[in-house]
């Protein structure tokens, strides 16, 4: 699917949207013709082992954009801007380039940074918004929106990217009820992470839907894997077997 058909797929069927990081994920993704692939700067803290995502560099994008997209054949990719990639139109539009270049389609902007979104479709740059909480500046994580002027910044600044030209938008932890208001007010259709389920879809990080972290458990994350526990599993089998000799038998020795 082109990113330009997004906009029509509006109110009609789900949008799915899933993270990937590398190339073997990127494949299975791909093979189950789920609808983007974002390559967020997420890597930093399920990649990295960093705190946040402010340490994310457009090296580490570009470094795993390439492998994302030697992975796909259909999915569109979007890659997230890294902070400060995007402090002027200048620094943006070149950044952008060198996603595009690394394989991506189009490029995720964090909050309402009017003059470089702008800049950037004005240039052929599809460009996925993110309002709500946005982790690039947030000093902490927690639910956006609750607050009436809060509300109304949030609301503000879906309105200004929807008439800007953005083809999808990100809406992060907030209230189920400013959610389904602006989903119902923009033309733009707008992609839930902790917005509950009247966006027009739904993203989650792929590390911890597969359930890698069992620590990391907000009331948004429903886990559809324990690959943690399957690992460790296979890691303690793996280990008694070749402690008692049992690995490699016959089965899986070259004669």
């Amino acid at each position: 699917m082109r990113l330009d058909d997004f906009r029509r797929r509006k109110g009609k069927e789900k949008i799915i949207m899933l993270t990937a990081y590398d190339y073997q994920i990127a494949k299975i993704l791909d093979e189950e013709a789920i609808d983007i692939i974002l390559v967020g700067d997420s890597l930093g803290m399920v990649f990295q082992g960093l705190q946040g995502t402010k340490s994310v560099t457009m090296r580490d994008m570009i470094y795993h954009t390439r492998a994302v997209a030697r992975g796909v054949k259909e999915t569109p990719i979007i890659a997230d801007m890294p902070y400060k990639s995007d402090s002027t139109v200048e620094c943006a539009l070149r950044n952008a380039r060198r996603l595009i270049s690394a394989g991506a389609q189009g490029v995720k902007v964090e909050g309402d940074k009017s003059e470089v979104i702008d800049a950037l479709i004005k240039n052929g740059i599809p460009v996925m918004g993110h309002i709500g909480l946005l982790p690039q500046t947030a000093t902490a994580y927690r639910v956006k929106g609750k607050l009436p002027e809060e509300a109304k910044k949030i609301l503000d600044d879906a309105l200004h990217l929807d008439e800007i030209g953005v083809f999808s938008m990100v809406l992060e932890s907030m209230p189920e009820g400013l959610a389904k208001e602006i989903t119902e007010t923009i033309s733009a259709p707008t992609i839930g992470i902790g917005a509950g389920k009247y966006c027009d879809g739904q993203v989650l990080v792929i590390n911890d839907m597969l359930g890698m972290d069992p620590t990391f458990s907000p009331k948004y994350l429903k886990r559809y894997a324990e690959l943690n526990q399957t690992i460790k599993k296979a890691v303690r089998e793996f280990r008694q077997e070749v402690r008692e000799g049992s690995y490699p038998d016959d089965e899986h020795s070259y004669r």
